[in-house]
């Protein structure tokens, strides 16, 4: 039978939160004791929401609590998983919870990813499961509708992140990590015939046909039966999906060349993809026999490589586990600072809403939403950063005329997990953005910042989703931690199979 966590330790957990003090990091720290005492201080409170959204018996972590920290969801997916893992980590290493504590929430996890349905051809787990019993979901809990199980190639990717990190930072429980990690098989999600002479990843599969949605049947691993994959790959550069690129090549599971087979904007010739936000510059590079057009976009007096959306989390999430910025100084070196003062231009010039940070998260009117700064997304209806959906339209010369290029935005929505992220490359503006949100918008409760906040009409969606929580344990960590979790993630085999693919990358990426 298993034990709870509360048994485990013999204590209430919400006690020992309150009790335990806050340690000072043993790996060192960035920047004044006073602003690090405020990121300790938001960590804190971040951590007491994952705590309650996540099952004391099966470790699994809900997908989003209210604001009061009570009803979590009754779903829950790789990422949310994976994400509660990383923090754990974090909570032990910022003194937040003992190691004790620590270990016996991380073994609760590791046992139930041990036991609930999977994949078995590819070793991979499902998008959806119960967080309280671990059971794949196949109708939607709220509604009823069906489920068809799906296979998500980055959920699965996030989840394979923290079996890594978790190996390395939890020794006593590192053979079951690596267990766990050593199965999932990357292989299935990449088509090694995506393009003429590139190869790129899936965004997933179903194992039964998917109803009425688009898919391919086919088989890209050695053995099982055929699957059903998405129709699109995760074909742009600037993605949180390249999470799963970097550990399918440092897994040996896909080629190195993968890397380069992604676009950093569509090609610019021609009209064929006029239809993207704006037409970039740029020059064509050969990477290990893979032609890339290295093509940027104007924005803000710089030129940098868009996201597909123009958020925040696809630029910066995976820069939390792999050292981009250091491995790559001519490429994510020059983009991820790039892309932090465009967010941030966004958000206090050109748009004028008084704070800045914009990624997909709770809806403050609905339920959840894309957000971004759209003139660095590619998609021409992009993520907007405002209630409004304002489109901007600034042309594309000689293929489409400019229909909105200057237009007035609405009632802007910040999301404070964004502006978390750009911690390495502002730490003091971001600080002050997060203090502002804190103070004056009421965008702040006892889990931490809320997800959203719409600045213009002061409307907060009290809401916590554990991803946004985690990535916030993530950047706060790292912090603080001079880089923490950079250093569980990354071993001698995965540096030498990334390092040198990131560090020769050419981005034509120019600060302002």
């Amino acid at each position: 039978m298993r034990k709870s966590l509360r048994a485990i330790l013999g204590v209430s957990v919400a006690v020992a939160l309150v009790a335990q003090p806050i340690a000072a990091s043993a790996h060192g720290s960035h920047g004044s004791n006073g602003s690090n005492g405020e990121l300790r201080t938001y960590a804190k409170d971040t951590w007491r929401s994952l705590v309650a959204m996540t099952d004391e018996s099966t470790g699994l972590t809900a997908d989003n609590i209210e604001g009061d920290l009570t009803a979590p969801a009754d779903y829950t997916s790789p990422t949310n998983i994976g994400g509660y893992l990383w923090s754990t980590v974090v909570a032990r290493d910022l003194g937040l919870v003992t190691k004790r504590e620590a270990r016996a929430r991380i073994a609760a996890t590791l046992e139930t990813l041990g036991t609930i349905e999977r994949h078995d051809p590819s070793g991979m787990y499902y998008n959806w499961y119960s967080p309280t019993t671990g059971e794949k979901l196949t109708t939607w809990p709220a509604s009823g509708d069906t489920v068809y199980p799906f296979l998500s190639t980055v959920d699965n990717g996030w989840l394979a992140t923290a079996l890594r990190v978790v190996a390395e930072a939890e020794p006593r429980l590192s053979k079951k990590a690596l267990a766990l990690y050593d199965s999932m098989d990357f292989a299935w999600f990449h088509d090694l015939n995506a393009r003429e002479g590139v190869s790129l990843n899936r965004g997933g599969f179903w194992v039964d046909p998917p109803g009425d949605g688009c898919a391919v049947a086919d088989n890209y691993g050695s053995t099982g039966a055929d699957v059903y994959y998405t129709c699109h790959w995760y074909d742009t550069s600037v993605s949180e999906a390249r999470i799963a690129t970097y550990i399918g090549i440092a897994k040996g599971d896909i080629p190195a060349t993968a890397y380069y087979g992604t676009y950093r904007t569509m090609p610019e010739n021609g009209c064929d993809f006029g239809w993207q936000e704006q037409k970039p510059t740029g020059t064509t590079r050969t990477y290990l026999g893979v032609d890339v057009y290295e093509g940027t976009y104007s924005y803000a007096g710089m030129q940098l490589v868009p996201a597909w959306g123009g958020s925040m989390f696809e630029a910066l999430m995976p820069d939390l586990f792999v050292p981009e910025a250091d491995w790559g100084p001519r490429s994510w070196g020059l983009n991820h600072p790039a892309t932090v003062k465009a967010q941030m231009y966004h958000g206090l010039k050109e748009a004028d809403y008084g704070y800045w940070g914009f990624s997909p998260a709770s809806d403050p009117f609905a339920e959840y939403r894309e957000y971004g700064v759209e003139q660095i997304g590619i998609s021409s209806d992009g993520y907007a950063s405002d209630v409004e959906k304002t489109n901007v339209d600034v042309g594309y010369d000689g293929c489409r005329d400019a229909t909105n290029p200057s237009p007035e935005f609405g009632d802007g929505v910040v999301t404070p997990h964004a502006a978390f992220l750009a911690l390495p490359y502002n730490k003091k503006a971001v600080l002050k953005n997060l203090s502002g949100l804190r103070t004056n918008e009421g965008a702040y409760g006892k889990g931490g910042f809320y997800d959203a906040i719409a600045v213009g009409s002061n409307t907060v969606a009290e809401r916590y989703l554990s991803l946004d929580q985690s990535m916030i344990m993530a950047a706060i960590g790292n912090e603080l931690t001079d880089d923490g979790l950079k250093d569980y993630f990354v071993d001698r085999k995965l540096e030498k199979a990334l390092k040198p693919l990131i560090r020769a990358q050419v981005f034509g990426t120019k600060l302002k």
